[in-house]
């Protein structure tokens, strides 16, 4: 089940809602299988952004894979129809020391990858270099920071936590600043929406 650490009340989103046409939804994922951080982001760009819903959503270790799977799954079908984000910006598997580890994530990351094409999204992949340095300025930040700039540039009054929720913002803001540079690059290449 998606445990939302931060989420606007609905009173808040649907006024929040009147305003997204010249607005864009993100829906970050860090994907894992045991955590798999989610943030939903509204923002003209990354300095204009503003955090709708941040959270985890989990899996038992316990459970077998398939299970683990499904449940995961369901619960992006669920965030999906819950925020019709625009976009979901998803951490690209670039590299894992632990191959057990790179599977699991690799396998979280297809699932919301095929869901959200599914579902009529845009999806996005960055890798982790790119956020950071699209976030904190520089590749190389470690999470401490990137969960400090997560936290000045979405102006929330606690640091979020846990790291994976504040990695799936970093994702979502990563893309607000980005987004310009895809939208000129679909422009040249006729594929602009």
């Amino acid at each position: 089940m998606f445990e939302p650490v931060f989420a606007e009340s609905r009173a808040d989103r649907s006024r929040s809602d009147r305003s997204l046409a010249t607005r864009c939804r993100v829906l970050g994922i860090d994907p894992g299988l045991t955590r798999c951080g989610f943030a939903v982001v509204d923002g003209k760009g990354a300095r204009t952004a503003s955090a709708i819903s941040l959270g985890v959503i989990t899996t038992p270790k316990s459970d077998p894979l398939p299970q683990r799977l499904a449940a995961l799954r369901t619960e992006f079908t669920d965030l999906i129809a819950e925020f019709a984000p625009d976009v979901v910006a998803i951490e690209q598997v670039f590299f894992q020391v632990n191959v057990r580890t790179a599977m699991s994530v690799g396998q979280a990351s297809g699932l919301a990858l095929a869901e959200a094409a599914l579902a009529g999204c845009e999806v996005i992949q960055y890798t982790p270099n790119q956020v950071k340095d699209a976030v904190a300025g520089w590749g190389g930040a470690d999470k401490a920071q990137v969960q400090k700039m997560v936290q000045a540039r979405l102006g929330l009054s606690v640091l979020p936590k846990p790291a994976d929720a504040a990695d799936a913002a970093a994702l979502a803001l990563c893309h607000l600043a980005m987004s310009p540079m895809h939208r000129q690059i679909r422009v040249q290449a006729g594929t602009a929406r």
